[in-house]
């Protein structure tokens, strides 16, 4: 359970969400995506095509998360959120905050 980054070949810092989103890793997520806007990164993917759960605080953290990136200037897009992640976004209407794309490959392409 964790987060990877990695960065495309478009520059875009594709974090990879590992397992469950929660109170107790969501500050390892914001601290990632803080080190990297401060390294002059400015467009990143959530990939939670590995996440089988956001808790609340989770859900709190990715909102925090894109409100740092818009004050940097920067995008964030999320991609492949299960089914069960899908209607969690659409019931809090955080689907109306974020860009979400069915796949890696699909927000990839939008950037």
């Amino acid at each position: 359970m964790g987060f990877s980054s990695t960065k495309d070949e478009g520059g875009v810092t594709v974090v990879a969400v590992d397992g469950q989103l929660i109170v107790g890793n969501r500050q390892e997520l914001k601290n990632l995506v803080q080190d990297a806007l401060e390294e002059g990164d400015r467009k990143f993917l959530i990939d939670f095509a590995g996440t089988a759960y956001i808790d609340s605080s989770g859900l709190g953290a990715l909102v925090s998360i894109s409100k740092k990136i818009r004050e940097h200037g920067g995008e964030l897009r999320l991609a492949e959120l299960n089914e069960d992640l899908r209607a969690l976004f659409e019931l809090t209407k955080l689907d109306t905050l974020f860009a979400i794309a069915e796949s890696r490959t699909e927000a990839l392409a939008n950037f």
